[in-house]
């Protein structure tokens, strides 16, 4: 059976890790937000393929949900002794990725390419594809400082200013990694992880062609809702929502993705949110889907598989 799986964050990573020991390595593929990237003291940084790599690896901080598990912050202390910018940790071991991926890129290698290096390197043996290898930004419109980049408003300022837009910059020109279409072409399933609608899905969306892919396939595409009553358990999905006219619900999760998704999973406390959901054209399954333990991350994993006819 062959699975792709849209990602970004936390909540991406953390579905494949109960896909992984039900799908075979090679029938799995991860098509991963770089939406988030950002270029920092000269590297490159690609929090959500790293977060996916860690937390499969079983190396990602348990506290954090992201970098390393028994990091240390040395560098990061020194960068802030100088005054320079520490707003962004890095911690010593996570700036060894960004050293390597940064070098071989310089080499001229694809994100693609380093990115499969890294995975492997870890003993993953899925396949991890960026959405894109081309640059592709995720900028956010605030109220108080207009647009800035999606790192200044989701690490410096904790995502705690109101938003007005949000725009991909390069996603006109970006072309789909060399075997993203195929994977969707020739899935058996395409799911979307419970990731942020806005800032992890729509900018894999945004790139060319991945959504007339989507829309091709919508009735074999399976979504799980980011918002559990009526919150996000992780990160700003529902204060975006709310910013950008929605309501932050399940219902609204539906509404977002209707065009490509034919199937939404949600959790068990938003059941009476079924009917409305149904009413967007949008199949609904109500089940567990908060991925608290291992044990309920496989049975999630498990009802998707199980989902689409």
């Amino acid at each position: 059976m062959s699975i792709a799986v849209l990602c970004g964050g936390v909540g991406a990573a953390r579905l494949l890790r109960g896909l992984v020991p039900l799908v075979p390595g090679p029938e799995l593929t991860a098509i991963v937000n770089v939406g988030d990237d950002t270029e920092l003291h000269g590297l490159h940084i690609s929090p959500d393929l790293d977060t996916i790599v860690y937390t499969l690896a079983g190396a990602v901080s348990v506290e954090r949900g992201w970098g390393l598990e028994g990091e240390t912050w040395q560098a990061m202390a020194m960068v802030g002794h100088y005054g320079g910018v520490d707003w962004f940790s890095l911690g010593d071991r996570d700036l060894g990725t960004h050293l390597f991926r940064t070098h071989r890129l310089g080499q001229g290698a694809s994100l693609q390419e380093v990115s499969a290096e890294i995975a492997r390197a870890w003993g993953l043996t899925l396949t991890m594809l960026p959405v894109t290898n081309d640059r592709l930004r995720t900028l956010v419109t605030t109220v108080d400082e207009g647009e800035i980049p999606f790192q200044e408003y989701f690490v410096r300022r904790h995502h705690d200013v109101a938003v007005t837009a949000v725009r991909f910059e390069g996603a006109d020109a970006a072309r789909p990694a060399p075997g993203v279409l195929d994977a969707l072409d020739q899935a058996e399933r395409i799911l979307v992880a419970p990731s942020n609608p806005v800032v992890s899905i729509d900018p894999v969306l945004a790139v060319p062609g991945i959504t007339d892919r989507l829309r091709a396939r919508r009735d074999d595409v399976i979504a799980v809702s980011p918002i559990v009553g009526g919150r996000a358990l992780k990160g700003p999905a529902d204060r975006l929502l709310v910013e950008l006219g929605r309501e932050a619900s399940a219902v609204a999760v539906a509404e977002w993705y209707r065009d490509v998704v034919g199937t939404l999973v949600i959790d068990d406390v938003d059941a009476d949110l079924a009917p409305a959901i149904e009413h967007h054209g949008v199949r609904c399954i109500v089940a567990p889907t908060i991925m608290s333990d291992p044990a309920r991350t496989a049975a999630l994993a498990q009802v998707l598989l199980s989902a689409i006819r």
